[in-house]
Protein backbone atom coordinates (compact mmCIF):
# COMPACT_ATOMS: atom_id res chain seq x y z
CA UNK A 1 0.00 0.00 0.00
CA UNK A 2 1.21 3.56 -0.56
CA UNK A 3 1.82 5.76 1.95
CA UNK A 4 -0.54 9.07 1.94
CA UNK A 5 1.20 12.09 0.58
CA UNK A 6 3.05 14.29 2.94
CA UNK A 7 0.90 17.59 3.32
CA UNK A 8 3.21 20.66 3.32
CA UNK A 9 1.82 24.25 3.94
CA UNK A 10 3.40 26.89 2.73
CA UNK A 11 5.50 30.28 3.86
CA UNK A 12 4.83 34.05 2.69
CA UNK A 13 7.48 36.75 3.46
CA UNK A 14 5.37 40.06 3.70
CA UNK A 15 6.35 43.46 3.74
CA UNK A 16 4.61 44.95 6.17
CA UNK A 17 5.83 48.74 4.92
CA UNK A 18 7.09 51.20 7.62
CA UNK A 19 4.33 50.68 10.20
CA UNK A 20 1.03 52.20 9.02
CA UNK A 21 -1.51 49.70 8.83
CA UNK A 22 -2.83 51.92 5.93
CA UNK A 23 0.53 51.19 4.14
CA UNK A 24 -0.17 47.14 3.83
CA UNK A 25 -1.04 45.82 0.13
CA UNK A 26 -3.69 44.43 -0.98
CA UNK A 27 -1.65 41.08 -1.32
CA UNK A 28 -0.32 41.37 2.48
CA UNK A 29 -3.65 41.85 3.66
CA UNK A 30 -5.33 39.01 1.89
CA UNK A 31 -2.09 36.78 3.09
CA UNK A 32 -2.79 37.75 6.31
CA UNK A 33 -6.42 36.93 6.48
CA UNK A 34 -5.44 33.45 5.38
CA UNK A 35 -2.93 32.55 7.53
CA UNK A 36 -2.38 29.89 10.15
CA UNK A 37 0.14 31.60 11.53
CA UNK A 38 2.10 34.83 11.61
CA UNK A 39 6.16 35.35 12.72
CA UNK A 40 6.61 39.31 13.30
CA UNK A 41 8.95 41.43 13.54
CA UNK A 42 8.98 44.34 15.90
CA UNK A 43 8.81 47.50 13.56
CA UNK A 44 5.55 45.46 11.33
CA UNK A 45 2.31 46.51 12.02
CA UNK A 46 1.45 43.89 14.63
CA UNK A 47 -1.02 46.07 16.85
CA UNK A 48 -4.05 45.40 14.55
CA UNK A 49 -2.78 41.74 13.80
CA UNK A 50 -5.61 40.00 15.66
CA UNK A 51 -8.09 41.56 13.53
CA UNK A 52 -6.11 41.67 9.91
CA UNK A 53 -5.07 37.75 10.79
CA UNK A 54 -8.27 36.31 13.06
CA UNK A 55 -7.35 32.80 12.91
CA UNK A 56 -3.55 32.71 12.98
CA UNK A 57 -1.23 32.10 15.77
CA UNK A 58 0.86 34.98 16.14
CA UNK A 59 3.97 34.54 17.30
CA UNK A 60 6.38 37.85 18.03
CA UNK A 61 10.21 36.98 16.64
CA UNK A 62 11.21 40.67 16.85
CA UNK A 63 14.85 41.46 17.48
CA UNK A 64 15.87 45.02 18.97
CA UNK A 65 19.02 46.80 18.86
CA UNK A 66 21.82 44.93 20.40
CA UNK A 67 19.40 42.11 21.50
CA UNK A 68 18.43 38.83 19.04
CA UNK A 69 15.87 37.01 21.71
CA UNK A 70 15.38 34.58 18.88
CA UNK A 71 18.80 33.72 16.56
CA UNK A 72 17.50 34.23 12.68
CA UNK A 73 18.59 30.47 12.31
CA UNK A 74 16.01 29.42 14.70
CA UNK A 75 12.99 32.12 13.36
CA UNK A 76 14.45 30.01 9.66
CA UNK A 77 13.82 26.78 11.11
CA UNK A 78 10.62 27.88 13.06
CA UNK A 79 9.25 29.17 9.57
CA UNK A 80 9.98 25.11 7.82
CA UNK A 81 8.83 23.45 10.84
CA UNK A 82 5.29 24.90 10.53
CA UNK A 83 5.32 24.54 7.00
CA UNK A 84 6.00 20.95 7.13
CA UNK A 85 3.60 20.14 9.30
CA UNK A 86 1.07 21.89 6.87
CA UNK A 87 0.64 25.45 7.95
CA UNK A 88 -0.09 28.55 6.02
CA UNK A 89 2.66 30.46 7.70
CA UNK A 90 3.49 34.27 7.08
CA UNK A 91 6.58 36.22 8.02
CA UNK A 92 5.54 39.66 8.55
CA UNK A 93 8.42 41.79 8.49
CA UNK A 94 8.81 45.64 9.00
CA UNK A 95 9.53 47.47 5.18
CA UNK A 96 10.43 45.41 2.14
CA UNK A 97 11.57 41.69 3.17
CA UNK A 98 14.71 41.92 1.07
CA UNK A 99 15.71 45.44 2.14
CA UNK A 100 17.92 45.05 4.82
CA UNK A 101 15.19 42.42 5.94
CA UNK A 102 17.08 39.16 5.90
CA UNK A 103 14.44 37.76 3.26
CA UNK A 104 16.82 36.28 1.09
CA UNK A 105 18.42 34.18 3.81
CA UNK A 106 14.28 32.94 4.84
CA UNK A 107 13.40 31.93 1.15
CA UNK A 108 16.70 29.97 1.34
CA UNK A 109 15.71 28.16 3.55
CA UNK A 110 12.44 27.55 2.91
CA UNK A 111 13.73 25.92 -0.83
CA UNK A 112 16.62 24.15 1.21
CA UNK A 113 13.57 22.76 2.30
CA UNK A 114 11.09 22.23 -0.13
CA UNK A 115 8.90 24.31 1.22
CA UNK A 116 6.37 26.40 -1.34
CA UNK A 117 7.47 30.30 -0.77
CA UNK A 118 6.60 33.71 -1.75
CA UNK A 119 7.20 37.09 -1.50
CA UNK A 120 4.82 40.35 -1.11
CA UNK A 121 6.81 43.25 -1.36
CA UNK A 122 6.15 46.04 0.66
CA UNK A 123 6.61 49.81 1.27
CA UNK A 124 10.53 50.22 2.00
CA UNK A 125 11.07 52.94 4.73
CA UNK A 126 13.76 54.14 2.65
CA UNK A 127 11.52 56.25 0.38
CA UNK A 128 8.25 56.26 2.23
CA UNK A 129 9.67 57.69 5.84
CA UNK A 130 11.56 60.69 4.31
CA UNK A 131 8.47 61.16 2.04
CA UNK A 132 6.47 61.67 5.38
CA UNK A 133 8.92 64.19 6.55
CA UNK A 134 8.61 65.54 2.90
CA UNK A 135 11.51 64.94 2.05
CA UNK A 136 11.94 63.54 -2.07
CA UNK A 137 15.07 61.38 -2.25
CA UNK A 138 15.47 62.49 -5.42
CA UNK A 139 14.64 65.87 -6.99
CA UNK A 140 15.04 66.71 -11.04
CA UNK A 141 17.27 69.16 -10.39
CA UNK A 142 18.57 68.41 -7.30
CA UNK A 143 19.76 64.57 -7.17
CA UNK A 144 19.51 62.09 -9.78
CA UNK A 145 20.23 59.11 -7.62
CA UNK A 146 19.80 57.85 -3.74
CA UNK A 147 21.83 55.39 -1.96
CA UNK A 148 20.15 53.33 0.75
CA UNK A 149 22.64 52.44 3.29
CA UNK A 150 22.67 50.17 6.37
CA UNK A 151 24.07 50.97 9.33
CA UNK A 152 23.62 48.52 11.30
CA UNK A 153 27.67 48.17 11.16
CA UNK A 154 30.28 50.80 10.89
CA UNK A 155 31.05 51.67 7.28
CA UNK A 156 34.96 50.71 5.99
CA UNK A 157 36.79 53.53 4.88
CA UNK A 158 36.65 52.58 1.50
CA UNK A 159 32.55 52.30 1.80
CA UNK A 160 32.84 56.00 3.02
CA UNK A 161 34.99 57.19 0.34
CA UNK A 162 32.57 55.53 -2.39
CA UNK A 163 29.28 57.78 -0.68
CA UNK A 164 31.66 61.15 -0.12
CA UNK A 165 32.09 61.15 -3.75
CA UNK A 166 29.40 59.45 -5.36
CA UNK A 167 26.73 62.61 -4.84
CA UNK A 168 22.55 62.31 -4.82
CA UNK A 169 21.00 61.31 -2.04
CA UNK A 170 22.22 58.88 0.68
CA UNK A 171 19.44 57.46 3.16
CA UNK A 172 20.89 55.37 6.00
CA UNK A 173 18.48 53.05 7.86
CA UNK A 174 19.51 51.70 11.38
CA UNK A 175 22.30 54.56 11.34
CA UNK A 176 22.02 56.49 14.71
CA UNK A 177 24.36 54.23 16.69
CA UNK A 178 26.86 54.06 14.35
CA UNK A 179 26.01 57.92 12.89
CA UNK A 180 29.12 59.59 14.52
CA UNK A 181 31.78 57.76 11.96
CA UNK A 182 29.69 57.89 9.42
CA UNK A 183 29.41 61.59 9.74
CA UNK A 184 32.90 61.86 10.35
CA UNK A 185 33.88 59.88 7.92
CA UNK A 186 31.80 61.64 5.18
CA UNK A 187 33.35 64.80 6.01
CA UNK A 188 36.92 62.98 6.37
CA UNK A 189 36.83 62.29 2.27
CA UNK A 190 35.36 65.37 1.29
CA UNK A 191 31.85 65.85 2.13
CA UNK A 192 30.73 69.46 2.17
CA UNK A 193 30.60 69.68 6.19
CA UNK A 194 27.55 72.27 5.73
CA UNK A 195 25.26 69.39 3.52
CA UNK A 196 21.80 69.21 4.90
CA UNK A 197 21.09 66.50 6.92
CA UNK A 198 17.40 64.81 8.28
CA UNK A 199 17.06 62.28 10.71
CA UNK A 200 13.16 60.90 11.09
CA UNK A 201 12.02 58.96 13.90
CA UNK A 202 9.16 56.69 14.08
CA UNK A 203 7.84 57.89 10.76
CA UNK A 204 4.42 57.32 10.31
CA UNK A 205 3.64 57.03 13.69
CA UNK A 206 1.60 59.63 16.09
CA UNK A 207 5.50 60.26 17.54
CA UNK A 208 7.24 61.07 14.18
CA UNK A 209 9.62 63.70 14.64
CA UNK A 210 12.08 65.29 12.04
CA UNK A 211 15.76 66.76 13.58
CA UNK A 212 17.57 69.04 10.90
CA UNK A 213 21.32 69.94 10.77
CA UNK A 214 24.28 70.19 8.87
CA UNK A 215 26.87 67.16 8.55
CA UNK A 216 29.20 68.93 10.65
CA UNK A 217 26.11 69.70 13.25
CA UNK A 218 23.85 66.54 13.14
CA UNK A 219 25.80 65.28 16.10
CA UNK A 220 25.35 67.89 18.57
CA UNK A 221 21.73 68.25 17.11
CA UNK A 222 20.61 64.79 17.21
CA UNK A 223 22.30 64.59 21.14
CA UNK A 224 19.84 67.82 21.74
CA UNK A 225 16.83 66.37 20.51
CA UNK A 226 17.63 62.63 22.21
CA UNK A 227 17.12 61.14 18.93
CA UNK A 228 16.60 57.58 19.24
CA UNK A 229 16.21 54.40 16.88
CA UNK A 230 14.19 53.52 15.09
CA UNK A 231 14.89 56.22 12.61
CA UNK A 232 16.28 56.89 9.25
CA UNK A 233 18.50 59.53 8.25
CA UNK A 234 18.68 61.23 4.82
CA UNK A 235 22.30 63.06 3.52
CA UNK A 236 21.78 65.82 0.48
CA UNK A 237 20.39 68.99 -1.00
CA UNK A 238 16.82 67.24 -0.99
CA UNK A 239 16.84 68.25 2.49
CA UNK A 240 16.43 71.35 2.14
CA UNK A 241 13.46 71.08 0.73
CA UNK A 242 11.43 70.27 4.17
CA UNK A 243 13.99 72.34 6.66
CA UNK A 244 13.66 75.60 5.25
CA UNK A 245 10.76 76.19 3.50
CA UNK A 246 9.80 77.42 -0.01
CA UNK A 247 12.04 80.16 -0.58
CA UNK A 248 15.22 78.65 1.19
CA UNK A 249 14.17 75.18 -1.07
CA UNK A 250 13.58 77.60 -4.46
CA UNK A 251 16.80 79.30 -3.60
CA UNK A 252 18.56 75.30 -3.58
CA UNK A 253 17.35 74.30 -6.80
CA UNK A 254 18.10 77.65 -8.52
CA UNK A 255 22.15 76.94 -7.11
CA UNK A 256 21.78 73.31 -8.64
CA UNK A 257 20.18 74.21 -12.31
CA UNK A 258 23.13 76.62 -12.23
CA UNK A 259 25.46 74.59 -11.48
CA UNK A 260 24.73 72.27 -13.74
CA UNK A 261 23.91 74.76 -16.72
CA UNK A 262 20.18 73.56 -16.47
Amino acid sequence: MNAEPTVVGSVTLVGGGPGDPDLLTVAAVRALAAADVVFYDRLAPHETLAELAPRARLIDVGKQPGHHPIPQHEIERLLVEQAVAGANVVRLKGGDPFVFGRGGEEVDACRRAGVPVRVVPGVTSAIAVPGAAGIPVTHRRTSRMFTVVSGHAPLSPGELEHLAGLGGTIVILMGITNLPSISAGLARFGMDPRMPVAIIERGFSSRQRTTFGELRSILTESVRAGVSSPAVVVIGEVVALARDGDAAAASALADAAAATGG
